[in-house]
């Protein structure tokens, strides 16, 4: 790799990290840059999954006053976090590359379709919502268990999916957010050990883009009030689906 390379990667990360904080869907951006920056796609995901991390670890400082009594419910779904987040990994690292190739087009496709409807669920769930404490169906560790497995092994719009899995399981979608963020960094903590362990980081890749991944997600925050986030996601739906044709077509 170039310092070209290092330079575009660097700058995109910045921008996910970025986006990330404004409207969510940054990895969709920083995972094919580096698939075109001639990475393989495993490579290029968990490089991906790896740089991305500090970037989840501001989110659950931003909702710290909501766990507030949650403690032992955190520790259920963490649990949960890290088995589903480390079969994933596993899943990712011992199928053939091929598979990868194969299903990652669907996952990215799928993923840029759940960005489009985020507003939709996120507004069908507030008018759900009733402010009661529940106590937790079983079928939502089932789904948790399901979400972070897909998270492990891919992560696009796991976020996304999470809220809507916690705002039907828990009633309340303001503690479903602040959840999201927890269980989305026990996920992203596991694919940093497996994949730091076991799997083909490019490191060059990871020491330049994440802390461009962590300074675009503080800066996004700072401006995620002044930009509108209809139109940023709309463009990152329409990049994530050309993105998905794209994989299609190149395998």
């Amino acid at each position: 790799m170039s310092p070209v390379d290092l330079l575009i990667a660097a700058g995109v990360a910045l921008l996910a990290g970025g986006i990330n904080s404004i409207a969510g869907g940054g990895s969709l951006i920083l995972f094919p840059v580096l698939v075109g920056l001639g990475l393989g796609t495993v490579a290029a995901n968990v490089t991906n999954s790896v740089a991305q991390w500090p970037g989840y670890i501001g989110g659950v400082l931003g909702f710290r006053k909501e766990y507030g009594g949650q403690r032992a419910r955190m520790i259920r779904f963490s649990v949960v976090a890290v088995l589903g987040g480390t079969a994933g990994s596993v899943l990712l690292l011992t199928t053939p590359s091929e598979a990868f190739d194969t299903v990652v087009p669907l996952l990215v496709f799928l993923a840029s379709i759940l960005l489009a409807f985020q507003t939709m669920i996120t507004k069908r769930l507030k008018k759900q919502e009733d402010g009661v404490a529940h106590a937790d169906p079983a079928w939502l560790y089932v789904a948790l268990f399901l979400a972070t497995v897909y998270g492990g092994y891919f992560g696009g719009a796991l976020g996304v999916i999470l809220v809507g899995v916690l705002g039907l399981g828990l009633g309340r979608l303001k503690l479903a957010n602040a959840m999201k963020s927890a269980i989305s960094l026990v996920t992203a903590s596991v694919t940093v050990v497996v994949f730091g362990i076991w799997g083909p980081v490019e490191w060059a890749y990871v020491a330049v883009c994440a802390p461009a991944a962590l300074l675009g997600g503080f800066l996004g925050a700072k401006v995620a009030t002044r930009i509108p986030t209809t139109p940023l996601r709309v463009l990152i739906v329409v990049f994530g689906i050309a993105v998905s044709i794209y994989l299609f077509l190149r395998g």
